[in-house]
């Protein structure tokens, strides 16, 4: 029985080792508002997108979701663009640590002119 709850609390310690740790995001992600629709169809800062063909969206767990399931609510997330910049390739929806890192490029304008610290993933403006 002993053992048991052992195993128990290690495996809860593990869990809440992994959810505690910070996710690193690529220099080329952005920050916006999203609402999910229905399909790939998402609202992005208020303009009409839609997901890539393959897109990946994560909770603030880290899991990959459908972005059906994400329907109807608006989410502070960070996102990636496909190449031509037209549809949205990767979303991380925030937890409120990571909501908290400001500044962080809502353009690509501005993610071209900023200046980003890859050791402490940070941006600092010109």
């Amino acid at each position: 029985m002993y053992r048991c709850a052992l195993g128990a609390i290690v495996a809860l310690g593990f869990v809440a080792s992994a959810a505690a740790q910070s996710r690193t995001f690529p220099q080329n992600t952005l920050r916006g508002a999203v609402v999910f629709g229905e399909d790939s169809a998402l609202s992005l800062n208020g303009k009409p997108t839609t997901l890539t063909p393959g897109s990946r969206v994560r909770n603030q767990q880290n899991m990959i979701v459908p972005a059906a399931t994400l329907s109807g609510a608006k989410w502070l997330v960070n996102y990636t663009l496909d190449m031509g910049g037209a549809q949205v390739r990767d979303v991380w929806i925030l937890t409120p640590d990571e909501a908290a890192v400001r500044p962080w490029p809502t353009t690509l304008v501005e993610a071209q002119t900023w200046t980003y610290d890859s050791t402490t993933m940070t941006w600092a403006k010109p």
